[in-house]
């Protein structure tokens, strides 16, 4: 079994893409980071099932810029099978991360990162081809969405197309460190996300639609100030926002029941829920705690089990954490899944600690027998890439392994 999974994980190395070269994961990514002060549900997943789901992000779709139908649906069969085989029921492939669109939208321009310019088709619909792939291996698939980034820094995408909204109404975004986000405080920025959401439901054979952790891109009250002057009220600045974003969710939520109720939201905040609240101006606990705002949420605990801050404390240890997000308040109709960091392998945390947990081979193995443990619902891997062309071919090869094992249907 080793053997053959190692071999997989190698050809899927060298043959997944369509250039030459695969991005190796970055390491420096963590955006779950400490302050430096710090059941049941309606989705389709099968009533008992545990949800077990891998993202697909913008990095895996850059390397197939260049393919053809052929090639992209190739390589795409490859990847969903390889998620069927290790167990897994749910795909959260990305298909909007710079206000464009991986799909035909009438809303916004085609994506550059298949075709190589914004705008431009890569001549056929990669997320209808997505879905007849995953369901053709009984995987659900979740389209996932970044409702308010258009650029992350000025060369991703380094040109966006005429037809964009953030160009033909410019008055919707503000520059963030060097990046464009539509303002959250505007109605109109509100509206476009969630008909970006319901084109997706109603043209699209989808089982979900999945937000991350980014809501707002900075904290600054320089950020909206005019916005803020228009339509603040009276509210605190921060519980302005708050409400802001809480709008955003309970009108994507209500779009995604009216247009398919089978269809379900979710939400994979950070693991450090202060930065959530305090940071993103996301309030989860609400979510979590109301009916009408999501079907699930799923942190991203992307920490060991021994991870120490540069201080010693031990408080986002991932047991610990596990056990905070399952003590919060949560109405019958919401789900806890647990996000986790496939993107440590090898790498480790960035703890004080010891980080031989991520050299084991069987870390996230074990990450799942507890996060059962702990009653959570289920789980989803940061990111394919991370499993399938990691930089540590032979520990992803013995998480594989040690993660279909957890997987195995019980005899």
């Amino acid at each position: 079994m080793k053997k053959l999974l190692l071999f997989a994980v190698l050809l899927a190395f060298f043959c997944a893409g369509c250039s030459a070269e695969i991005e190796t994961p970055s390491v420096g990514q963590d955006f779950t980071s400490v302050p430096p002060g710090a059941g049941q549900t309606n989705d389709s997943i099968a009533a008992g099932e545990e949800y077990r789901a891998v993202w697909i992000s913008y990095l895996e779709w850059q390397r197939l810029a260049g393919c053809d139908e052929a090639a992209f649906r190739e390589n795409v069969a490859a990847m969903l099978q390889n998620c069927a085989d290790l167990g897994l029921n749910t795909v959260i492939a990305q298909v909007r991360p710079f206000g464009d669109a991986l799909y035909q939208s009438e809303l916004f321009p085609q994506s550059h990162l298949l075709s190589g310019t914004q705008g431009q088709s890569p001549g056929y619909d990669p997320l209808a081809i997505l879905i007849e792939e995953a369901h053709a291996r009984d995987l659900e698939l979740e389209a996932w969405i970044n409702p308010y980034r258009v650029q992350l820094t000025e060369n991703l995408p380094s040109q966006l197309a005429d037809t964009n909204p953030a160009l033909l109404h410019p008055d919707w975004v503000q520059q963030v460190n060097g990046g464009l986000y539509y303002d959250p405080g505007l109605p109109e920025v509100r509206q476009l996300v969630v008909d970006g959401v319901k084109e997706i439901v109603a043209n699209y054979d989808v089982d979900g639609i999945h937000f991350d952790d980014y809501f707002y891109p900075t904290t600054e009250a320089s950020f909206d100030a005019d916005t803020y002057a228009q339509y603040g009220q009276g509210m605190e600045l921060a519980d302005w926002r708050r409400d802001n974003v809480n709008q955003l969710v309970q009108q994507v939520y209500q779009a995604v029941k009216e247009t398919d109720p089978a269809v379900r939201f979710g939400i994979s905040p950070q693991g450090n829920n202060a930065n959530n609240y305090d940071q993103q101006y996301s309030d989860v606990a609400l979510w979590m705690s109301q009916p009408g705002y999501v079907d699930y949420v799923m942190p991203q605990l992307y920490w060991g089990f021994g991870y120490l801050t540069a201080s010693g404390r031990d408080d986002y240890q991932f047991s610990s954490l596990c056990r905070y997000w399952a003590g919060l308040e949560r109405c019958s109709e919401v789900s806890l899944y647990i996000g986790l960091g496939g993107w440590r392998i090898g790498e480790g945390d960035g703890g004080s600690n010891d980080q031989a947990e991520w050299s084991s081979g069987h870390n996230l193995a074990d990450m799942i027998t507890d996060l059962r443990a702990a009653g959570c619902g289920g789980f989803a891997l940061y990111r394919y890439d991370s499993l399938y062309a990691s930089g540590w071919p032979e520990l992803a090869a013995a998480e594989l392994e040690a993660m279909a094992s957890v997987l195995a249907p019980m005899e």
